[in-house]
């Protein structure tokens, strides 16, 4: 059964922001010679891994509601350089738009169940073609 994970997106303003912030993570790493492949570091291990990797996604909170999400690849646990045991959310690089759901703020990551998840802009028949500004208030007027 396919389980997602979310979290707040700190520092992004917006779905382009966060865009801006993986390409320019790529390319360190492309220019220090490391595989490129996103990811997001988290101090805690999900303990229901194979539900994630059965399909889940990082569901991101950007500006108080969930707007995008991104298809989990892996999760890998590592030990960082003081002691620290910690965890690498490997993700696909590309993002996907979902209709916005609001979230309050809260610290960390989160289980998501897939029934609670919201839907692809692009199944719901469009708006991933549409300005983030504009998507967000025809959201606001619940015209998307």
């Amino acid at each position: 059964m396919t389980l997602h994970l979310l979290k707040l997106c700190v520092g992004a303003e917006s779905i382009e922001d966060l865009q801006a912030s993986i390409d320019f993570r790529l390319s360190e790493q492309r220019a220090r010679g490391l595989p490129a492949e996103p990811f997001h570091t988290t101090r805690m291990v999900p303990t229901r891994k194979d539900e994630l990797l059965d399909g889940g996604s990082l569901y991101w909170v950007i500006k108080g509601a969930i707007q995008v999400r991104q298809r989990l690849v892996d999760i890998r646990p590592f030990t960082d350089g003081a002691g620290v045991k910690r965890c690498h959310l490997v993700l696909e690089p590309l993002l996907h738009p979902t209709r916005p759901q609001p979230r309050r703020p809260f610290q960390g990551w989160r289980y998501l169940k897939a029934e609670d998840a919201p839907a692809d802009l692009k199944r719901l028949g469009g708006g991933s073609d549409i300005p983030e500004a504009m998507r967000r208030e025809l959201a606001e007027l619940c015209l998307i």
